[in-house]
Parts: C-alpha cells; sequence; structure tokens
C-alpha cells in the first residue's frame, strides 16, 4: 500500500495540464528521458478506461511543455478494460496519423473486422504492399498494447473501386505539387525555426531537466517543473510526409508489367518490380547524380538509370538503401555505355519486396545437420558458415556440426558469430577427413600356404564395372606351378544383356561373340572346380574377385580361396613406377604384350609379371604366402607408402577441448607430413590421437559405403564398421550420380544400401544418423556450385546433387522407405544423440597469450631513460621526463612492455648487422619507442638539444617541426644545436587510456627480411614463431570469369548485371592458402600452437620449410602476439647508398635547402624543367617520385619537413586531397597548414576547439577508417559536438568525405627515409642512380637505356602515343625512362657492360660513369648472372666454350652477351689452329 501511495496522479504533478478527464487520475509509475533522441516515455497506471483522444493531447502538452521530439504514453489498467477497437478505429487512425500523415489517406474509409485477438483492416485505396513494407502493421500492434493493454495482430487487405483509385491517384497528385511548390519556402523557414531555437536554447532552463528510470516518482524526487514564461514557445510542425513513392511524380504506374528476362529492345515502356542489389553514382556536368543501380526480379537482372537533382539525392539515396523492393516505370533502351539493355526509371515507388519462399522447420523435436561444409572446402562449398548457422537458429535448431574438407577454417568465422557459451546454439567443430586406412594386405585370406604352392592366374571381361549392375563375358585361367602353366581354363559368357560398345572398343568382344555361349550359371561351377584349392592371381583382384563372390552368392556357391593382387604387390616391388596398369608393368620389365583386355592374353601377361615377381619375392627371403607383406618393407620409402594408398572420407568430430586440441593435431600432422594432393590422416594416427574425438563413417566416398558397393563380404564390411564410432546414410539424390553411371541399376539399390548400414548399425550397436551432406544453403544455390566445378573442368558439374540444408520434415520425408519410426531414429533422435555427446566449446582460446621476456619491464625503462639522458642530459626536461613516464606507465600497466622490448631487440640486430629500420604505422607516436630505438621519429614538440652540454629549448617559435627551426648556436656553450621533434601525440598510438592495444610494424630491408624472421626464433626458441597464415579466396573478378565462361560454353545469352549478380554467389570462396608478407605469430614458452590452431604450409606445399598458423591470423592474433617484419625496398636502397658513398645516411641533414628545393622545383639537379618534363625533381624519390604527387607538390610549393609529412598524409589517404583538401586548397578555404592531412591532425584541432579529448579521439579513429557516413546516428552526435565547439562547416564536410587516413608518425617515418635518399640525388647523383636502378628499377632495359638520350626519348614518345591503350609493363618502362632522361641530362652517362667488370645485379659507379649489370641485358637472367660471376673468380675466360662451360650458360645466353660486345675477340674454344699464327 505505501507504494501505491507513493504514486502521484498526473492531475497533480500536471497541474498545468487543462482538461477535464479520465487521464487527470492516472498516476505515473515510471518516466524515461532518452537524451540521444529527445524522447519522453511515460507510464501510466489507470483505474478508468483513457480514451486515445485524451493520449494524443497528453502526448501533445509533454512535446511542447519540455520542447521535445516526442512524446509516448504506456498504460497499465488495474482490471481488464473492455475496449471496442471497432466504433475507435477512425480515432485510433487519427491518432498514428499525426505522426505517420499517409496513413490517414491509405486508411481512410477502411473498415476493420475482428476475430479474437486479429485485426483485419480491409483498405479502400492502394496502399497495402506501402504499409507493410513500412511495417506500419507493427506500428498499430504496438500502439494498441501501449494504449489498451492489449495484444493485436493486424493484417491488411485491399478492396478498391475505381473511384477511389482515381481519388487516390488525384490524393497523391496533390501530394507531390504541394510539396514541390512548398519545398523551397519549407526549407527557408525550417532554418529560421533553428536559428530561432538556438538562440532561446541559451536562456532555456528546460535542458536541466532530465529523469532516468525514476521508479514511484514523489514531489520531493521530480526536479522542479520551469514555469510558462521559462518555456519556449513550439510551433506545430507537421511531420515529414510519407509516401510510397521515391522517384517520379505519380506512384501508379500503367505501363505494362514485365518480367526482366522478356525484356527487348522494343519493350519500350514497361514496369519492373524486384529488389536492388547493386548501385553506384556519378555527377554529371548538368548538375544531376546518375544513379544505377541492377534490379533483379527472380527471371534475370537489368540495370536502371535515375537522374536526380542535387538536393534531393540525399533523400532518394536513403529510400533507396533502405527499401525492400522497388517497382518501376520506365523506358527499355539500349545502353550505348554498357553496350547492353538498360531501363531508364521515370518513376521508383517502395514496396514490400519480391516474395520468396521461405523453407521453415515446424518440427517440434529438430534433428542436428552432422555434415556441413562452408565455403572454407576448397572450391566446393558454397555457403558462409555464419549463414548457414543463422538459418538453422532461425529453424529452432540447437545444434550443428561444421565438417569442411581436410580443414577447419571456418571454426573462427562460427566462433565471431557466436562467442563464447552461446546458450542458443551449439557448435560441433568438425572435419571430414581424408583417411587413409593401413595399407592393405597384398595377399587377403592366407592359410600358410608355401610360395611354390599352386596358383591360378585369372582375368574376367565385363560388360562394366560394377558386379551389380553389370555380367561377366569372358573368363581366363591359367594354372601354374614353379613358374610354368600347366593348365588352362577359357571360355566366353552369354551376358543376356548387349554390350556397350564403349567396352566392346576396349575388349574387342561384341554380341556375336558370346550370344551361343553359356550363360554363368553353367560356366561358374565348372570355373570354380578348375580353380580349386589354388591361389587365385590377378591385378587389381578385388574387381575379378568381386565379380566372381557376387555371382557365387546369387548361385549359392562359395569362393573362399587365398588370392593375391599383383597390382598392390607392384607398388611395393616397383616403388618408382609411375603408374601400375598391366601393360606399362609388363613393359618396364621387358615382357612383350601382343593384345590387351583379352581374358586369356591379359592371364599371360600376368603370369610373366607374376613369375618376376615371386622370384624377386624369393631373393628378398619370403618362404610362405603371409611373407609377401613383410619382405617388401623398404624402410626408406616407407614415409611415401601413404601416397599411394587409398583415401576415404570420414567425419571426425570434437567431443570436448581434448579433442579439439587432437583434432588441431591431426590437421597439422596431415598438412605438415602426409600432404599428397590432399591432407591425409592415417588411420594410425588417428587411433594416436583419438582421445576426446568421434569417427564417423561418412558419405559414398567412405570407406563403408565403398566396400559395400564393391561387394565385399558382410565379415570384411563388419570389420570395418568396427572402427568408427556411428555410421551415416544420406538421401537419395546425393548419390544418383552412381546410377547415371551404372555403379548401382537404380534408385532401390541405393535404398538397399542404406538399408544395409541400417541394418549393420542394429547388429553391431552403433548410431545411424542421416545427413544432408550440405554444400549450400537452400536448392537454388546449387547453381554456384554448378559453376564453380564446370571451371574446374568437372565434366558432371550440371548434374548437381541436391547439397543443400534440409528441415527436419524434409529429411523424415526422405527417409520414408524405412518406415516411420526408424526414419525418426535416423533423422531425429541418433543426430542429437551424438550431439549430445559434444560439449559447448570454444575453437578460439580467450586467453590473451603473450610472450614472457624476463624482467622486461624494468629493461624498457632502462634502455628509454638511458638514451634520454645521454640526449637530453642527467636532469631531464619536465616535458621530456613526464612523456616518459606517462608513456611507460602506460605500456607497464597494460602489459605492452614485452612488445617493444622484441621489436627493439629485432631493430637493434638489424641496425648491427648494418640496415636501417623504418617503423610504420603510428608507433612514431611514442617517445619510449623512439629512446628505445625501435623508430627514429622524435614525438615531441619542436625543440633544440645541444649534442655537448645537453642544454634544450622547447620553446615554441611556431614550427610544426623540430627540423624545419632555424640554426641555432648553443648559448651555454657555443656548439650548433641539434633540432629534432616531430610533435605527434602519444595517443594517437594507445588512446587517451593508454590502453589500445599497439601494433608494432617495422619496415626492413628486403634484403634482410628473412635473416629477422630467423632472429625471432633466436628471441623466443625454436617451434615457437610461425608464419602468419592467410585464406586466398575467390574473387569478385574470378568469379565474374567463372560465370561468364560458364555460360559462353553453353552458349546461352547473359547480361553482365545477371553475371554480376550469380558471381556474388561465387566469391569468398576457398582457393587456396598463404602467408603474411611480414606477419611472425609468437606462441609463449610452454604452450603449444594447437592450444590455439593447427598449422601448415602455405599454398599446401609440401616442399616448402615454411610452417604458417592454420587460420587466417586475424582470427588470433587477439589471442597471439603478431609481429609484422615487413620487407622494404627503403632500407635496402640506403644500405647500397651507404655501401657506394662510405656517408652514413643516419647523419644526412634532414635541414638541407638544397635537397628541400627539388619537392618545389629542379634547380638544385642543375636542369631545366624543360629538360625532364617536369617542374619538380623528385623522380624517383620515395614517396614522392609519382605522377599524383609530383602533381601535389607543384599545387602545393612545400618548403618545410612538415609541409612534406602533411603531402606523404594526403597522398596515402583516401579521399583526403581530391575533392577534398585540394579543392579548399585551390578556393582559398585553407592552406595546406590548415587542411586535414594526417589522423592525429583531427584530434590536436578538435581539442584545441575545445572538445573533450576523448571525444577528439574517437571521432579521429572514425573519420580515419570512413566510418562517419557508416552510422548517421552517431555522426550526427559528434557533428551536435563539434559544432557547439565552433568547428567550421567546411571541417565537418572534410572528415565526412574520408574513407582512409595515414597516421602522421608513418608518414614522418616514411619522408626521413625518403628526404635521406633525396639528399644523395642532389649531392652523390651517380651513387643515388646506381642504387635506384639496381633497387627500385625492375622494367631497366639495357639495350634501349644504355644508348643514349635519344633513344630514351624515343622509347618515352612512343608509349605516349600509345595512351590508354599501354600495358603495365610500358608504364613501368615509362618510369624508369623519366628517371634515366634526368640521368643523361644531369651529365651522366652509362659505360658498357663488360665481361669482368659488371656485376650480376648492381650498377657500379666508377669514375667516368655507371655500369650496367649483367641481369639488366634483355634475355639474360639472373640466375645466368650470377653463374656468369661465379665462375670468373676462377680466372679470365679461355674461350667462348670455356665461359659456356664454367658459367652454366647455354647457346642463347651467348648470343645475348655477343650483342653488348662484351665478348669481342674472345676465340670460340680453346684448340689452337695453324691459321692462328
Amino acid at each position: 500500500m505505501s507504494e501505491e501511495k507513493a504514486l502521484k496522479k498526473i492531475g497533480t504533478i500536471f497541474d498545468d495540464f487543462k482538461c477535464n478527464t479520465n487521464i487527470l487520475s492516472a498516476k505515473i509509475e515510471k518516466v524515461n528521458l532518452y537524451k540521444k533522441t529527445n524522447c519522453f516515455e511515460v507510464y501510466l497506471i489507470s483505474e478508468k478506461i483513457i480514451n486515445i483522444k485524451e493520449v494524443h493531447a497528453f502526448e501533445k502538452f509533454l512535446v511542447k511543455r519540455f520542447n521535445l521530439s516526442s512524446a509516448t504514453i504506456k498504460i497499465r489498467y488495474e482490471f481488464e478494460p473492455e475496449i471496442d477497437v471497432q466504433n475507435e478505429w477512425d480515432n485510433i487512425v487519427d491518432y498514428l496519423s499525426y505522426r505517420y500523415p499517409m496513413t490517414k489517406a491509405i486508411l481512410r474509409n477502411s473498415e476493420v473486422q475482428i476475430d479474437s485477438s486479429v485485426i483485419n483492416v480491409n483498405l479502400h485505396m492502394t496502399g497495402k504492399d506501402f504499409l507493410t513494407a513500412r511495417g506500419m502493421n507493427k506500428v498499430f500492434e504496438n500502439t494498441l498494447e501501449n494504449i489498451y493493454g492489449q495484444k493485436y495482430k493486424i493484417n491488411f487487405a485491399e478492396s478498391i473501386s475505381a473511384e477511389e483509385e482515381q481519388k487516390y491517384k488525384e490524393f497523391t497528385k496533390s501530394l507531390e505539387d504541394t510539396a514541390l511548390t512548398e519545398f523551397a519556402k519549407k526549407m527557408e523557414e525550417h532554418k529560421l525555426e533553428k536559428e530561432k531555437k538556438k538562440e532561446e536554447k541559451s536562456n532555456n532552463n528546460a535542458d536541466n531537466f532530465e529523469i532516468k528510470n525514476v521508479n514511484a516518482p514523489t514531489p520531493d524526487s521530480l526536479p522542479p517543473l520551469p514555469d510558462d514564461k521559462d518555456v519556449p514557445p513550439i510551433p506545430e510542425e507537421e511531420p515529414e510526409e510519407i509516401t510510397p513513392l521515391i522517384y517520379g511524380r505519380n506512384p501508379n504506374i500503367k505501363d505494362p508489367f514485365t518480367k526482366v528476362i522478356d525484356i527487348s529492345v522494343d519493350s519500350g515502356k514497361i514496369c519492373l518490380e524486384g529488389e536492388i542489389l547493386n548501385s553506384e553514382e556519378r555527377l554529371l556536368k548538368s548538375g544531376k547524380t546518375l544513379y544505377a543501380f541492377d534490379l533483379y526480379d527472380g527471371s534475370s537482372t537489368i540495370t536502371c538509370k535515375a537522374f536526380v537533382e542535387e538536393e534531393k539525392l540525399k533523400k532518394f539515396k536513403s529510400r533507396m538503401k533502405e527499401a525492400k523492393g522497388v517497382r518501376i516505370g520506365g523506358t527499355a533502351q539500349f545502353d550505348p555505355f554498357s553496350k547492353e539493355l538498360g531501363v531508364i526509371a521515370n518513376t521508383i515507388v517502395e514496396t514490400a519486396g519480391v516474395k520468396k519462399e521461405i523453407r521453415m522447420d515446424n518440427s517440434k523435436v529438430k534433428r542436428v545437420e552432422l555434415h556441413m561444409h562452408t565455403k572454407m572446402s576448397q572450391m566446393d562449398g558454397m555457403t558462409n558458415a555464419k549463414d548457414l548457422i543463422k538459418r538453422a537458429m532461425k529453424w529452432g535448431m540447437k545444434s550443428i556440426a561444421i565438417t569442411d574438407h581436410g580443414v577447419v577454417q571456418a571454426f573462427p568465422e562460427a566462433h565471431k558469430l557466436l562467442g563464447y557459451d552461446n546458450p542458443d546454439m551449439k557448435i560441433i567443430y568438425g572435419v571430414e577427413a581424408y583417411l587413409v586406412p593401413d595399407k592393405p594386405s597384398n595377399v587377403s585370406n592366407p592359410k600358410g600356404q608355401d610360395i611354390d604352392t599352386t596358383y591360378c592366374v585369372l582375368d574376367l571381361e565385363t560388360t562394366g564395372i560394377s558386379f551389380r549392375t553389370e555380367k561377366i563375358t569372358e573368363i581366363g585361367i591359367m594354372k601354374v606351378k614353379n613358374g610354368e602353366v600347366i593348365d588352362e581354363f577359357s571360355t566366353f559368357v552369354n551376358p543376356e544383356k548387349p554390350i556397350p560398345q564403349k567396352v566392346i572398343d576396349v575388349t574387342h568382344i561384341t554380341d556375336d561373340m558370346v550370344k551361343d555361349a553359356p550363360t554363368i550359371d553353367k560356366i561358374l561351377p565348372k570355373a570354380l572346380e578348375f580353380i580349386g584349392d589354388s591361389v587365385i592371381v590377378a591385378h587389381n583382384a578385388d574387381f575379378d574377385v568381386g565379380f566372381l563372390k557376387h555371382n557365387c552368392f546369387q548361385l549359392g556357391l562359395k569362393l573362399e580361396n587365398t588370392y593375391v593382387d599383383t597390382l598392390r604387390l607392384a607398388k611395393d616391388l616397383f616403388p618408382d613406377y609411375k603408374k601400375y596398369k598391366l601393360g606399362i608393368i609388363a613393359e618396364n620389365l621387358g615382357i612383350k604384350v601382343e593384345v590387351a583386355h583379352r581374358a586369356l592374353d591379359d592371364v599371360d601377361t600376368t603370369v610373366k609379371v607374376f613369375n618376376v615377381m615371386i622370384d624377386m619375392l624369393k631373393e628378398k627371403g619370403a618362404k610362405k604366402i603371409e611373407d609377401f607383406d613383410t619382405v617388401c618393407v623398404d624402410k626408406l620409402r616407407k614415409k611415401d607408402e601413404y601416397k599411394k594408398l587409398p583415401t576415404y572420407h570420414a567425419i571426425i568430430l570434437a567431443k570436448n577441448y581434448i579433442g579439439l586440441r587432437n583434432l588441431y593435431k591431426l590437421i597439422s600432422y596431415s598438412h605438415l607430413n602426409y600432404f599428397y594432393k590432399k591432407p591425409r590422416i592415417l588411420k594410425s594416427l588417428y587411433r594416436k590421437y583419438s582421445e576426446g574425438l568421434i569417427l564417423g563413417s561418412a558419405c559414398e566416398a567412405g570407406e563403408l559405403y565403398r566396400a559395400i558397393v564393391a561387394g565385399k563380404s558382410d565379415e570384411e564390411i563388419e570389420e570395418i564398421a568396427k572402427d568408427y564410432d556411428y555410421l551415416e546414410i544420406q538421401p537419395i539424390g546425393n548419390n544418383m550420380f552412381m546410377v547415371r553411371n551404372g555403379t548401382v541399376p537404380d534408385t532401390k539399390a541405393l535404398e538397399d544400401i542404406n538399408r544395409k548400414i541400417v541394418n549393420l548399425g542394429e547388429k553391431l550397436d552403433k548410431l545411424v544418423v542421416a545427413t544432408c551432406d550440405v554444400h549450400f544453403m537452400d536448392p537454388q544455390d546449387e547453381i554456384y556450385r554448378r559453376i564453380l566445378m564446370a571451371g574446374q573442368g568437372f565434366d558432371d558439374a550440371d548434374e548437381q546433387a541436391p547439397l543443400y540444408l534440409r528441415t527436419t520434415e524434409e529429411m523424415l520425408e526422405e527417409f520414408q522407405y524405412l518406415g516411420e519410426e526408424k526414419a525418426y531414429e535416423v533423422v531425429v533422435t541418433n543426430t542429437n544423440k551424438v550431439s549430445d555427446m559434444c560439449e559447448r566449446i570454444s575453437p578460439i582460446s580467450p586467453e590473451k597469450c603473450p610472450p614472457y621476456i624476463n624482467n622486461c619491464e624494468q629493461t624498457i625503462k632502462t634502455i628509454a631513460y638511458d638514451k634520454a639522458h645521454k640526449l637530453y642530459g642527467d636532469e631531464l626536461p619536465p616535458i621530456v621526463e613526464d612523456r616518459l613516464e606517462k608513456e611507460l606507465n602506460s605500456i607497464i600497466k597494460n602489459g605492452f612492455s614485452v612488445m617493444y622490448i622484441i621489436a627493439q631487440k629485432l631493430v637493434w640486430k638489424s641496425n648491427e648487422d648494418g640496415y636501417i629500420v623504418g617503423s610504420r604505422g603510428s608507433v612514431g607516436s611514442s617517445f619510449v619507442a623512439n629512446m628505445t630505438g625501435i623508430t627514429e621519429v622524435n614525438s615531441l614538440p619542436p625543440h633544440y638539444r645541444c649534442p655537448k652540454c645537453k642544454y634544450s629549448d622547447f620553446t615554441d617559435y611556431g614550427y610544426g617541426n623540430g627540423f624545419d627551426l632555424p640554426d641555432k648556436m648553443c648559448p651555454k656553450c657555443g656548439h650548433r644545436l641539434d633540432k629534432d621533434g616531430m610533435d605527434i601525440p602519444f595517443e594517437t598510438f594507445l588512446g587517451f587510456n593508454g590502453d589500445k592495444e599497439p601494433d608494432i610494424d617495422l619496415n626492413f630491408s628486403g634484403e634482410y627480411q628473412a635473416k629477422a624472421h630467423r632472429y625471432t626464433e633466436v628471441i623466443f626458441g625454436k617451434g615457437t614463431t610461425f608464419k602468419a597464415g592467410t585464406v586466398g579466396t575467390v574473387a569478385d573478378k574470378t568469379a565474374f570469369g567463372y560465370v561468364k565462361k560458364y555460360y559462353e560454353d553453353k552458349g546461352i545469352p547473359i547480361n553482365t548485371p545477371e553475371v554480376v549478380r550469380i558471381a556474388q554467389g561465387c566469391t569468398g570462396i576457398k582457393r587456396t592458402t598463404g602467408q603474411h608478407p611480414g606477419g611472425i605469430i609468437v606462441v609463449p614458452k610452454g604452450r603449444e600452437i594447437f592450444e590455439f590452431t593447427p598449422v601448415q604450409h602455405p599454398a599446401d606445399d609440401p616442399n616448402s620449410d615454411i610452417i604458417t598458423t592454420h587460420f587466417d591470423y586475424h582470427s588470433i592474433d587477439q589471442n597471439l602476439l603478431k609481429l609484422d617484419i615487413l620487407g622494404h625496398d627503403d632500407p635496402t636502397m640506403i644500405r647500397m647508398l651507404y655501401d657506394i658513398t662510405g656517408m652514413d645516411p643516419t647523419k644526412v641533414p634532414l635541414d638541407d635547402k638544397d635537397t628541400m628545393s627539388i619537392f618545389c622545383s629542379t634547380e638544385a639537379l642543375g636542369v631545366t624543367p624543360e629538360q625532364i618534363h617536369s617542374k619538380v625533381g623528385s623522380f624517383g624519390v620515395p614517396e614522392f617520385g609519382t605522377k599524383f604527387v609530383r602533381g601535389m607538390l607543384v599545387d602545393t610549393k612545400p618548403s618545410t619537413f612538415d609541409e612534406l609529412i602533411r603531402i606523404s598524409g594526403l597522398s596515402h589517404g583516401t579521399d583526403v586531397w581530391l575533392g577534398n583538401a585540394q579543392t579548399l586548397i585551390e578556393e582559398g578555404t585553407v592552406t595546406l597548414q590548415e587542411s586535414i592531412c594526417c589522423r592525429d591532425d583531427i584530434m590536436i584541432y578538435l581539442i584545441k576547439k575545445g572538445v573533450p579529448p576523448n571525444s577528439s579521439f574517437k571521432i579521429m579513429e572514425t573519420v580515419r577508417k570512413g566510418k562517419a557516413l557508416k552510422d548517421p546516428a552517431k555522426w550526427e552526435e559528434y557533428k551536435a559536438l563539434m559544432k557547439e565547439h565552433d568547428v567550421p562547416d567546411w571541417y565537418i564536410k572534410s572528415c565526412e568525405k574520408i574513407k582512409y587516413m595515414f597516421p602522421k608518425a608513418h608518414a614522418a617515418a616514411y619522408v626521413t627515409n625518403a628526404f635521406r635518399i633525396a639528399w644523395y640525388k642532389v649531392h652523390i647523383p651517380k651513387a643515388y642512380y646506381a642504387a635506384y636502378f639496381t633497387i627500385r628499377a625492375d622494367a631497366f632495359d639495357a639495350d634501349v637505356m644504355c644508348n643514349g638520350k635519344e633513344r630514351a626519348k624515343n622509347k618515352m614518345k612512343e608509349i605516349e602515343l600509345k595512351g590508354n591503350g599501354a600495358s603495365k609493363t610500358d608504364q613501368d618502362t615509362y618510369q624508369v625512362l623519366e628517371l634515366i632522361l634526368e640521368f643523361y641530362e644531369r651529365g651522366l652517362n652509362f659505360l658498357p657492360v663488360d665481361l669482368y667488370k659488371s656485376d650480376s645485379k648492381k650498377f657500379i659507379v666508377e669514375n667516368d660513369g655507371v655500369r650496367p649489370p649483367f641481369n639488366k641485358i634483355p634475355g639474360f637472367g639472373t640466375v645466368a648472372a650470377e653463374s656468369l660471376v661465379e665462375a670468373r673468380k676462377d680466372g679470365k675466360f679461355m674461350s667462348i666454350n670455356d665461359l659456356k662451360i664454367r658459367a652454366k650458360i647455354g647457346d642463347k645466353a651467348i648470343e645475348v652477351l655477343k650483342t653488348t660486345g662484351c665478348l669481342q675477340g674472345m676465340s670460340q674454344s680453346n684448340q689452337l689452329s695453324l691459321f692462328d699464327f
């Protein structure tokens, strides 16, 4: 009662709400104010029924009273109210039309019929699709529940008379006309009103009124209400008009409805309806935007175009993006640009979208799919794991398995979707493995026979390969004793069916030859009598014995003889053979083969081969038949034995975390040690790591199914089945190819095989489960697999099996032939039992496991402070000490010390070996990184420091970079002061909380990268570092090519939009694996990589010595440390410059005026712009040599180091310069210094404007990732915050355009090395050009480039004349020619290639010029060049023949050398002739 008394009535709290209705007595239970949306919710308890008009009046009062965007009332009655919705309907419509004005027009005079809790609304005008698309049924349902406390379901239907339809047309026309004429007026009024509100808001105390989740408010707990005089007047504003019309004048399209597939060039005006797939836009000179989009209507796809006015574009794009479907009225015509049929749209109307058949699983108890492939099944699975899982969850399934072919690379995707311990779905993690059974014996059913026993060597000819459907046509047997044929048996057999022509072509046995022969029931007893108890010998004996056993079974006979397979035996005795066909073996042994594929002829060949084998076996010590296997073991060859063994599919599922780790081990070993065409898992290996795993028999490619099809005995089949924990059967459609190829006679035979497996399960007490063997989601998705299989050359690609995800009902129907009870058992009961065996596990470890380095925290502190004291003195300046302390506290507190120490060790090792390391990313923002030697970028503000007395000066002299400070002498000791400081905030790197995960990327010399990778093992220990793996998938262009080729091969016409649509279903499917160019994953000591991921060789290359993570590294880089040890040309070039000149690159003055001048002129190079066709001299300078950046230099004319960094940031960003900063600078809105160039600029600028630091950081992060417009609500919030702090509109608009931004630290590091290289170009040009041509000029052609300026100019003109037709090679060549021309214009020249002076790969600097290497001669490769240089170490070549022999080069290479003139005067051979004297 006390709580009830505490509740206050509306009339008490809002005594200024003047009315005399039931709502005044309602009590306020709770109120919510949502500040972001400025919306107010009031929860009421009422003892009386409140009229909806009262609710409306009170909501409008609240909106006006508190200057709100909207107010919503929700009522809870203390009794069951009796509401007459039918009589109240008009009031309900009036209430909702206030917020949704278009509803009033559509719902005017509508009639309602109420059936229990369902309200059927009968409309008298067009609008059902519109209302449904807009979700108005849900709006009505929620409103009725909020106000009346009752739940209803709303259905809309249309009943339209011609008169009413005409009225609707007139109404919509009037709305559109009014909107067009009033648009400008309303916009102006809106603008003035906003300005007025802004002024009034400053004096408005209502902003302090905030109520959040207040339960049972009292007068004391509610803040005081503002007086009326304090509340600004709120004008009544009608909400924005809602209409289904997106584009055009009239939503009623009269043009004839047409299917896309039926459109022709003569179709003219048409109406289409479908869904929007792709869109793009292009601004036209007229100011309008050409908006092109692809429309798919279920029959095909076509491109439609609309021309949208600028002021309508934003709303148009928003509507098009949100629309589930559209109806289009327009004109079909030939598009001269695409050269295809298209549609120019006149009208676009929003619809509810294309109706699609949605399959649902309505079974009370759902089945579990235990055999499912994702896009990670290489070129075989068509659907993402997340989409399959979402579908299963939508169907109410509680569990599903992932079993890709040989890999587990879809596990991270599933984990990312569900997270840890998701209660709604359990993923069973597994694999469809390629299982290799133990090597089959060469002898079956041995009985202790002596090696010199009697053998019956036999061969059968048949009408086909399947003993179930085909018949024997000929039997040939030779009885052999001690190598001699002692008897023969040969006869044709009447198969009682026609012999296929393809069999006749092979065996030459015709129907006429067998028509009078006895049938098998007459022949077989005689053949068995002839064989007696002899040992049967045959090549591929399982085939022949299989036919005999099957026929014996049908005739009630028995065949239990021992038999030897010469095919298996040959693989042991002749392991080096590539193929093991009988004829090839005989040929290799020198045995003449007369005629092949006739029974007795093949028997004769087999006898001769078998005799050789017997002799070899005796030599190896075989005494008895059982010895055939043991004496054949070759330990050296045994490791490759798995390559010759058959593989079978098997499902392996992880029951728990022990099983998961063992699964990862099996995946790893199968890829590392047993990869041959596919990753193979030996059964013996599986048994070793089987703990926690379940083994299933899989599909028709499984060992069990194949054994049944092959006709193995029940005993053999049962023995195979015992190895499996459960047995699997699949829908008949999955195996229909076996009917088509004659393996089985009909579908009944397939049903019988499934029945046999079911019976086997009952006999052995093993679960039998029914699976789909899912390869795609829905039946129609087979087109994607068909296309990819056709692209891989599969002949039966168009005969796709129905490998889609089925519902429980669909699967129960599929297995009806087993009986209702048994079908339910295999489909539902048993699949759930297998699922219950598996625990809920996560494939990605939740642990963060950085490597451990002892005392790293103290080490980093010591190194940083030692370097700081060395530069700034014993007593550090406060700015230095404060920055160090701030960063070190953050680094150590968050556990990042180990990352810094690792980077420090790698960089110091590289520097020790003579190679500079460049930093990447934002690590240069860290002063500690600079002090520990990780980066050369000093992120402190610009400053002076004395290298002698350690004086420092951090006064702000107005420069953006320390290198731009004027020269100055030390006021204390008179020494020249060093200048430094790039002014980069640490927060860019680790955020304002210092806990943002650091990413330390390092650019090592390409020459040194491999050494740096190996050094990581020295740091962490062997077996702890792995290359970061990647997964390569089918890209858009590749998929497009597959689709295009498929339809071309079939002769089926298809347009580009339809190709694009289908290609989208073929993308993202795994093609191969690879490695990150510099990523190294580190596992802590004491932990196994298998706790986190399997491992493998990149691209499944068994010859590679590189081991990568099996998972794409992105999925585990949150768990394990990833180092980015990248290879780059700049450090390599700097090292070569150092080697040539002896000038330490770190001593290059970064304030050199001459060097700086080449970024705005050519004067320092001693050439004119006309000579080199450029106004700047930055050809070949990293970051500044491309045509794009040279244009930026011309536009901006930089003269400071700070400006170079800005230009680097602009050039690396996306949509930062073009159409953004460039335009602003050209218009005079900003200068280069004021424009947004690097991501740091945003944060620094906003902080200076007064925006809170953390918000400034978040805005920077949003903008630099191009997310400003991707989250409109959040961006509006940021915009409001910026405008509140007087950030100009141009700045905000500039942010909105940006797609990607470069960090200033990255730009600073790049520019530092670029400037060094530019210094050598200006001051030591021969060294620069020699290094550039060696390191960067891959397109260098000595024949063109070393023969004078005019030859180079002519080649440049030749390429220029090609225009857009110039190839990539031409473009690369042109870039080198620009440097060649500059080289010549600076008065430099090339020396000829010399047999004894030229290097294999490097350009050599000599007094008279630069000498090119051998590998720059066209047609003379690097391998030949290295071989030649190595050979000349042994002295001069005596002759051309001597050169060929010692250098190991061919005639072609010799001819190339002759063209250079370097073999002039050399004789052909060493032999002397009288004519030589």
